[in-house]
């Protein structure tokens, strides 16, 4: 699981990524043979070196608690986290998050999960909001200790690694789950190490992240971020995409599709030609937020407990197709993988460049 000591010590590969993303209005239950059976339509888009799959829903007899899902080098890296846990939270449950063998994954990390409530009276950092508390200490067992955190939310989990998708589903008995939404990821490794902490999804609280491209402004985005007291600590570009969601949505308050116009904002002579409200708007946007405009080629899915959010970059320079059927919507890099799990669609479409697709659940 260990990151390489220099992060650009490495060989590069270019190509392409594959998302998926599927969402059901009601919150009816999906199995996870869908999004599996979708990402291995897409198996040639990745090379092994990272795959992973968010679910929500999948706890609901503790969905009141927040799921700490991690994973370790070995037993002192996760004695450690555990006692920062201990420290911060009352721990209700800890255990072994369930796998299986498989030929795939020869040496994983140790993998760990705990189901933890917010303590009678903080020890410290009383003065944060309860979510900002979560997030501090999110920050403080990546940055400390031997372990880090996969996925902190209520009701969810992520599952990521080294492998292929259909090689983490397996090593994770992700057949086993059902859940109202799922988003997976077939990664080749482009511009950062393939390590287990640095597959996706990336994810802070119930925020999600899945992408496909390269965010050059990852230097900028990082910076804007560490004056926020977010840490990028897993050494590719797409976790400042959760973290800055969580510091634009959460925190300041902005609309998810407000964020994916700081995200992928028109050109400055679009905003030109626009009418006053709409140029002041934008023009407000783009000044505050310029340091979280994302840059590059991406398609990203974002999810988290109430919604799916699909969004291109400003040029469309990576694919995403949406795909409808009754309370369910499809999202991925390929129509071809939607009618592998669902052949008969009321709908598809691209959408536009810069235009963020949001279907949220019902009540």
């Amino acid at each position: 699981m260990k990151a390489p000591l220099r992060d650009y010590d490495f060989q590069k590969d270019i190509a392409g990524c594959g998302v998926f993303g599927v969402i059901d209005k009601k919150k009816n239950r999906i199995p996870g043979s869908m999004p599996i059976q979708a990402m291995c339509t897409m198996h040639d888009r990745g090379n092994g070196l990272g795959g992973g799959f968010a679910a929500y829903g999948i706890y609901p007899e503790l969905a009141g608690m927040y799921a700490f899902h991690l994973m370790a080098d070995d037993q002192h890296g996760l004695d450690q986290a555990e006692e920062i846990l201990k420290h911060f939270f009352r721990i209700h449950e800890s255990q072994p998050i369930p796998t299986r063998k498989t030929l795939a994954i020869a040496t994983p990390p140790l993998v760990w999960r705990f189901f933890l409530s917010m303590p009678e009276r903080r020890p410290e950092w009383v003065e944060l909001s309860e979510e900002d508390y979560i997030v501090a200490v999110v920050m403080h067992i990546n940055t400390r200790t031997g372990a880090f955190v996969l996925s902190s939310g209520k009701n969810m989990g992520a599952f990521k690694g080294v492998g292929f998708p259909e090689d983490i589903a397996e090593f994770f008995r992700l057949d086993e789950y059902s859940a109202y939404l799922w988003t997976g990821h077939n990664r080749f490794p482009t511009n950062s190490p393939g390590w287990w902490g640095g597959a996706h999804p990336f994810t802070i609280l119930d925020w999600s992240i899945v992408h496909n491209g390269e965010i050059s402004s990852y230097g900028i985005n990082k910076r804007y971020l560490c004056e926020h007291d977010y840490e990028c600590t897993l050494m590719t570009d797409t976790e400042v995409v959760a973290y800055l969601l969580d510091l634009l949505v959460r925190k300041h308050g902005l609309t998810r599709r407000e964020a994916a116009w700081v995200f992928a904002p028109p050109f400055w002579d679009e905003i030109d030609r626009m009418p006053e409200p709409q140029k002041n708007a934008f023009t407000a946007l783009r000044s505050v937020y310029g340091s979280a405009m994302l840059n590059g080629p991406f398609a990203i899915l974002v999810a988290d407990s109430t919604s799916l959010m699909g969004l291109n970059d400003r040029i469309k320079l990576r694919p995403l197709v949406i795909g409808e059927q009754g309370d369910r919507v499809f999202m991925s890099s390929e129509e071809s993988s939607i009618r592998d799990v669902q052949p008969d669609l009321d709908r598809v479409f691209n959408p536009k460049a810069g235009e963020p697709v949001i279907v949220e659940v019902e009540g």
